[in-house]
């Protein structure tokens, strides 16, 4: 089975459309997306659409910060642009949409797989998983061979060989043998804001059978998202963050 784990999609629903399409391409079976579904995008309602029928047909969704702010939690704590982002998107929001995002769960297992948005060593307060010590602290306390997160906006791959844990800078498109003893965590890049400097969409691929993890990146028509969230009256640094990959 090819899993497709898709992170921080922030209601971009072009970056989400073309993520999404590549993956079929690619012979994906299953979807799993990882949090941050809404927030600083102008389209949280489409996504979550979308997003819902992809959870009727099986696939496995976990809640972010940006949800949970969403829901009403979390926003004193923000920067003025997220925290401007989030009212507007509460003011979006449906109670069908509102409901979606109260049922995901922090976590998701599916048998040595693990799927969490941010560390899973304390889900719900959202560590950024920026360093070997904070990604070793997310592999003990999830105990599985491969973990997938989001949060940090930017594709990395952390494993722990003996007494270490080590970081690996991934390249689009190159295969990645995961085999042996190792543990793996996998942070695949933000579908709908990047800000590694490059402003193409990311996601990961993973092929259960062969243990292969890849990395895209993939040019989708940002400059539409850019217009609408400018339409929205949403804060102009939101749209140029989708032009710049900051």
């Amino acid at each position: 089975m090819r899993i497709a784990v898709l992170a921080d999609i922030h209601a971009n629903l072009e970056a989400l459309r073309a993520c999404l399409a590549h993956a079929q391409r690619e012979g994906a079976t299953q979807y799993v997306f990882l949090g941050d579904l809404v927030g600083y995008g102008a389209d949280p309602v489409a996504c979550l659409g979308l997003l819902a029928d992809h959870a009727a047909r099986g696939a496995l969704l976990v809640r972010g910060n940006h949800d949970d702010a969403a829901l009403g939690g979390l926003c004193e704590t923000m920067n003025f642009v997220a925290r401007e982002a989030t009212y507007w998107t509460r003011a979006q929001l449906g109670s069908g949409e509102r409901a979606f995002l109260a049922a995901l769960p922090y976590t998701a297992r599916r048998d040595d797989l693990l799927f969490v948005h941010a560390g899973v060593n304390a889900p719900g307060t959202w560590e950024y998983i920026a360093s070997s010590l904070q990604a070793g602290r997310c592999m003990d306390a999830g105990q599985a061979r491969l973990t997938f997160a989001g949060h940090v906006h930017h594709p990395s791959l952390y494993f722990a060989a003996g007494s270490g844990v080590h970081h690996f800078q991934p390249v689009a498109g190159a295969p990645i043998p995961l085999t042996g003893r190792r543990r793996w965590l996998a942070i695949g890049g933000s579908v709908g804001q990047p800000r590694d400097g490059n402003n193409a969409a990311a996601y990961a691929l993973y092929d259960e059978e062969q243990r292969m993890l890849k990395y895209f990146r993939l040019p989708y028509d940002h400059l539409s998202a850019a217009r609408k969230i400018l339409a929205a009256g949403l804060p102009e640094r939101l749209a140029l963050r989708l032009k710049k990959g900051e």
